[in-house]
């Protein structure tokens, strides 16, 4: 399907798409958003920047418009949970234009502020609520609000959420929602423990599959500089030196790594910000903003950025240190090439790293070209050889007596 009034959507969220400038849906909702008004439960793929957002928001503002009342007090009647409070951030943000002037509610809770004005807020009942799921749960012990008649339930990033240790929350969550209800699970990658999810939480699911896993968007170009760890920031430093005034998101693998480097870009002249655990939902806020704003030109994350910045005009992502997740690799780069527009994905690799280069690689079936730098002498050792042009094997150790020491097959 071509245009979005063919979807079947509700003509107040036609002429919402239409004031946002949106006419074309992408492949990912053209395929997702029938399904879920038909009411199956989905699993979702797709690469990060292809609208997996709207994919299930339209379909579920258009159910929750026809029921046409308001929720009772303390009552959820969609519940989207997302694993960083960026991404919470950015669901709601998204969300709230498409339900602007109907009579839907849209409340979102997160760690980190304030769990009086949270509960308060609750207290009238929401149409949606998007949460991170910590924060849910104190809500619910301390009797905020119920899940009771909630039927709607949307994980997003759900892989994200299972390498963060979420997935005992996730199982209390489900055991309070009403049955039956309509599931959906979204994300970018997969992996063996959310496909297990999937069969764990889904009712007979129609899998929406656009790229394959672990696919970046089409307009990134990617390379790989080998360089040792103590010379990272004077090449950080060359590289965002040759593209004055462009935003650049830097990728780095500690909070206290990421405040250090912010604090060298600055000295060095750059207009640099960080984002990490270690700081405040407000001071966390406030920087993004900033860098959206281009009040601050170099960002500085650990993860907890890889999938809550929606910002068309970041030009180059850096992961100064690769992630110890592959997938999170993925996830980095999507924050870049977002809306059609083209950008860079430049990566780092120190000695120690050639592993993590190489689990990356495999994820996504590619070899990263090489922009400077060489691989570690090991890697690029060649297999001695016989005189027969075959590779030479070891001569087996020798212990006492002069026996071969192998080991059994």
């Amino acid at each position: 399907m071509t245009d979005f009034s063919m979807l079947g959507l509700a003509p107040r969220l036609l002429k919402a798409l239409e004031e946002q400038g949106f006419t074309d849906p992408t492949p990912i909702q053209s395929q997702a958003i029938p399904h879920i008004l038909q009411g199956r439960d989905m699993m979702g793929l797709a690469q990060t920047g292809t609208g997996k957002t709207a994919a299930f928001g339209l379909p579920l503002i258009h159910q929750l418009m026809e029921i046409g009342t308001a929720p009772a007090p303390k009552t959820v009647r969609a519940l989207i949970l997302a694993p960083t409070r960026e991404l919470v951030n950015q669901i709601n943000d998204n969300l709230f234009v498409y339900v602007k002037g109907s009579h839907l509610k849209i409340t979102k809770v997160v760690g980190g502020a304030s769990i009086f004005n949270q509960t308060k807020q609750l207290s009238r009942g929401t149409d949606i609520l998007v949460a991170t799921p910590g924060r849910l749960l104190d809500l619910i012990e301390r009797r905020a609000l119920s899940l009771g008649q909630t039927q709607f339930l949307v994980l997003d990033e759900a892989d994200q959420m299972l390498d963060l240790g979420f997935i005992h929350a996730l199982r209390k969550i489900a055991a309070m929602l009403a049955t039956p209800r309509q599931t959906l699970l979204f994300s970018a990658t997969m992996n063996k423990q959310m496909n297990e999810l999937a069969q764990t939480y889904l009712d007979s699911p129609v899998r929406v599959q656009v790229s394959a896993p672990g696919k970046a968007a089409d307009k990134v170009t990617q390379c790989v500089h080998f360089v040792d760890q103590g010379a990272k920031p004077g090449k950080l430093k060359t590289l965002l030196a040759a593209h004055p005034g462009e935003l650049a998101l830097v990728f780095g693998r500690t909070k206290h790594g990421c405040e250090r480097l912010m604090k060298q870009l600055d000295a060095a002249g750059f207009s640099a910000g960080s984002i990490h655990g270690n700081k405040s939902q407000g001071q966390r806020e406030r920087t993004l903003q900033a860098f959206r704003d281009g009040r601050i030109k170099v960002l500085v994350a650990t993860d907890v950025a890889a999938r809550g910045i929606d910002i068309p005009g970041v030009a180059h992502v850096y992961n100064y240190d690769l992630p110890n997740v592959a997938e999170n690799y993925v996830h980095r780069i999507g924050r870049t090439a977002r809306a059609g527009a083209d950008g860079a994905a430049v990566a780092f690799c120190s000695p120690d790293e050639i592993g993590e280069l190489r689990s990356i690689e495999k994820v996504m079936g590619i070899s990263i070209p090489v922009a400077s730098g060489q691989p570690p002498v090991e890697e690029r050792k060649p297999a001695r050889k016989g005189p027969a042009g075959k590779p030479r094997s070891r001569r087996p150790q020798r212990g006492r007596g002069g026996k071969s020491q192998r080991m059994a097959a």
